[in-house]
């Protein structure tokens, strides 16, 4: 069984002092990533380095995110208790895990059953409850549709039109688009039935966003 040490708490405190220092200034975010143990979504050969701003091979050809793209991801969102919340890419189910620690109301989608099926027995142990579904994350997930916010985990050549169709007006979707080296982090704000705002960032790298609406 993994624990959670003394170690692993004191390494986090150290990870958030970091992370304030390249910027990351949501005292809510700090708070979730500070609680949440990030080693427990992570094989067994790399624990040791979980909370280096790293990320890690998960499988699948997959990896679990740099602490740093978390937090930024998710500063941007700006998440409200209880507001309805699509992820694209659960992976590890860490990010997923500081979303349902700000308290959103999650819906998390992962194409790898592998890692579906992984990310969903750590965040129950955890204590995390989410609405998780196997398959195209870009196509959303209409079911649960409009959403408030939409955060994708991977690099998106395009922005998936079905997700800007499933956010609500005055939703945020923040989404890396680009080619398959680097990508730009989008903030994208829905302003009406059909328009919106497009505000392009930081330059990032993600692993390709594969689906109908993708690669």
């Amino acid at each position: 069984m993994i624990t959670d040490t003394y170690k692993d708490k004191g390494a986090r405190k150290q990870l958030v002092r970091e992370l304030k220092t390249k910027g990351i200034y949501d005292d809510k975010v700090l708070a979730a990533m500070l609680k949440i143990p990030r080693h427990f979504f992570m094989h067994k050969d790399f624990r040791h380095h979980a909370y280096l701003d790293k990320a890690f091979r998960i499988g699948e050809g997959q990896t679990i995110s740099q602490p740093f793209t978390v937090a930024y991801q998710t500063q941007l969102l700006h998440i409200e208790k209880n507001e309805t919340v699509l992820e694209i890419g659960t992976g590890s189910g860490y990010q997923a895990s500081v979303l349902l620690e700000l308290g959103a109301n999650l819906t998390t989608i992962e194409r790898h059953e592998p890692l579906h099926i992984e990310a969903q027995k750590v965040l129950k142990y955890l204590g995390y409850h989410a609405n998780f579904i196997c398959g195209d994350g870009s196509l959303g997930y209409a079911q649960n549709a409009p959403y408030d916010k939409i955060i994708v985990t991977a690099g998106a050549p395009v922005l998936p039109k079905a997700l800007i169709e499933q956010l609500k007006v005055g939703g945020i979707l923040i989404i890396p688009i680009g080619d398959s080296k680097t990508q730009k982090m989008h903030s994208i704000i829905k302003t009406g039935k059909a328009t919106f705002e497009d505000i392009e960032l930081n330059d990032f790298k993600f692993v390709p966003l594969i689906g109908e609406q993708a690669w």
